[in-house]
């Protein structure tokens, strides 16, 4: 599961900004921690130190060698790199209407009538949570995750339910 991708470097001393994905990144990125990549050749990398610079998370990575990234170039060949942990790793959730998004992707999208709207493709982090649905033969559809939407979400039944609002279907 991705949990942060690495941004532009910081300064001359190898350190890289990182887009949080994660709800504790205190925990995800504190120091000693192994961050598989995507890329996966860019990696492992491990955590030397983190720090937080005017809400912008910053660290210093080690690289698959072992060596830290002492310098900006370094730093910069890291750009657009995700960080992710293994699914298995992450805590159960104690909200029973809270979901990582990899339980989301994949479940058929049913109108509440049963009839099937598409499936869930992705979800976006864009100020609120957006389920993208993928509708055959109509393209995507970004639906609001929210309970008055999406009321019901059934893992075990491989299904979520959206209840549109006037308007939703059409843009």
């Amino acid at each position: 599961m991705v949990v942060g991708r690495i941004g532009r470097p910081h300064g001359v001393r190898g350190l890289v900004t990182v887009e949080v994905r994660t709800d504790d990144p205190d925990l995800r990125f504190t120091p000693g921690a192994v961050l598989s990549t995507e890329p996966a050749e860019r990696g492992p990398l491990t955590v030397v130190d983190m720090r937080w610079h005017s809400g912008t998370l910053l660290l210093q990575l080690a690289g698959p060698d072992g060596g830290v990234l002492a310098d900006r170039e370094a730093a910069d060949a890291l750009r657009n790199t995700r960080l992710l942990v293994p699914v298995t790793d992450l805590p159960d959730l104690e909200d029973p209407d809270s979901f990582y998004d990899h339980q989301l992707v994949g479940l058929a999208a049913q109108l509440p009538d049963g009839s099937v709207l598409g499936e869930v493709t992705a979800v976006r982090h864009e100020g609120t949570e957006l389920l993208v649905v993928r509708r055959p033969g109509a393209g995507d559809l970004l639906v609001p995750f929210v309970q008055a939407i999406v009321p019901t979400v059934d893992l075990a039944a491989g299904h979520l339910v959206v209840d549109p609002p006037e308007g939703l279907l059409e843009l």
